[in-house]
């Protein structure tokens, strides 16, 4: 049965060396792949597509400035109809129609808007609010994409250092089965006892396997958050959990995220072009004048020649329905307004919310490091504690085993606490906006 675990576990290497071989390895630090993910974050190219649309129809509404132009022109061929002019000739006579068998003619009108109830220029601002707002969404999505590349990374830190713990004990499990087995076959030792260390070494494999599936997930996870080929091996920073931070007063965070949220100032903005939009509604009350000009050229064979017929004047135009129509939609707009000074009381309360929900977790965190880290030397003490004991027939293979698997699983448990330790910083400098 022994060597068929270490058939298993020679064969589990062997795999896993020739998938290794088979990628390219490229070392990663935490900045280096935030630049990556950054550089090639599909979400960021959907937010920088919206910024064009934007700027696009900012100079759509200044374009309404700028004068309409219109041409048309038509060629008519005519049948032979039964015209009776009704005029006198200075003879007295009837007149004759002359026989008219086609028409031509071109028209050419240019309208300039200089007054329109002030529809245009605030037009004009409401959709500079809406362009900047856009922006301010676009980078309050580029710190969500670095949080989300910080959380992938340390994902992948967690992945790789679990391996690396089970394998370790794996072969602190392999050393014990052999010991083990050479005592059962001396008559040292009962048969029972070789039997649980070697389940436990079958528990470490399959642990092993786990842990080395979630590491490729995870690696294939951060390929494409960072845009690299999927066959990419990613190999994290090992110094990832040795940084330090420093941290401020809940209360700094707090201002901090009041000044510095994106969605914050960009619901204000948009709150700005309801406001400016309420003033451009209320323009239909009011008429629109407009400079005009136009040139006119006909030609009907045998009967009139029309050249350079130019007008120019001025037009004003006013919708009498606006009197009674543009109320409802000057209330749809303020009612627009009031959603977004909602929405903006709900924001803020929901920020203080998030910042004190980061930072508790973020001190939490921090007790959680050094009763874990007091773990760490309590379960290595008991293992050598206990170790000694079974050294000298004090303690059964069991609580060896136990004391074993004790000290993997507080190992294991400071790692993960320290490495949230840098996504849950990273996630208060979210919430206080200033995560970049």
């Amino acid at each position: 049965m022994n060597k068929r675990k270490q058939g298993l576990a020679i064969i589990i290497n062997l795999l896993a060396f020739i998938f290794l071989q088979a990628q390219e390895k490229k070392p990663v630090s935490l900045q280096e792949a935030i630049e990556l993910g950054i550089k090639n974050s599909k979400q960021l190219k959907n937010s920088q597509a919206k910024i064009e649309e934007a700027t696009a129809a900012v100079r759509e509404a200044v374009e309404r400035k700028l004068p309409d132009a219109k041409v048309s022109a038509s060629y008519l061929r005519l049948n032979s109809a039964n015209v009776d002019l009704k005029t006198q000739n200075n003879n007295g006579g009837g007149g004759t129609a002359p026989n008219i068998s086609q028409a031509v003619y071109g028209i050419l009108n240019a309208s300039l808007p200089i007054y329109a109830g002030g529809r245009i220029r605030y037009g004009i601002e409401a959709s500079k609010y809406l362009a900047e707002a856009t922006k301010l969404d676009a980078e309050n999505d580029k710190e969500e994409v670095i949080q989300n590349i910080v959380e992938a990374y340390v994902n992948l830190y967690k992945s790789k250092q679990t391996i690396n713990l089970i394998k370790e004990n794996l072969n602190q499990a392999q050393h014990r089965v052999d010991d083990l087995t050479n005592l059962e076959k001396n008559g040292l030792l009962a048969r029972n006892d070789l039997l649980k260390a070697e389940l436990q070494q079958s528990n470490v494999e399959l642990a092993l396997l786990d842990a080395e599936n979630n590491w490729q997930l995870a690696n294939v996870s951060m390929d494409l958050l960072l845009g690299l080929p999927e066959k990419t091996e990613l190999i994290p920073d090992s110094t990832l959990i040795d940084q330090t931070f420093t941290l401020k007063t809940l209360d700094e965070y707090v201002q901090t995220a009041y000044t510095n949220r994106k969605d914050l100032a960009s619901l204000d903005l948009r709150k700005k072009a309801t406001e400016t939009g309420v003033k451009a509604v209320k323009g239909d009350y009011y008429p629109s004048l407009a400079l005009t000009g136009g040139y006119i050229a006909a030609d009907i064979p045998k009967f009139i020649t029309i050249t350079n017929a130019v007008n120019i004047g001025a037009g004003v135009s006013y919708n009498l329905g606006s009197l009674w129509k543009t109320k409802a939609k000057v209330q749809q707009a303020e009612a627009r307004t009031k959603q977004l000074e909602i929405s903006e009381s709900l924001l803020n309360d929901n920020i203080r919310l998030e910042v004190s929900k980061a930072y508790l977790n973020w001190t939490s965190n921090q007790k959680k490091i050094e009763v874990y880290a007091k773990a760490v030397e309590q379960a290595n003490e008991n293992y050598r504690i206990t170790k000694n004991k079974y050294d000298n027939s004090f303690a059964t293979t069991t609580e060896l085993i136990d004391a074993d698997v004790a000290q993997l699983q507080s190992r294991m448990s400071l790692i993960f606490v320290k490495a949230d330790a840098v996504v849950l910083y990273h996630k208060l400098l979210q919430t206080a906006g200033s995560l970049e």
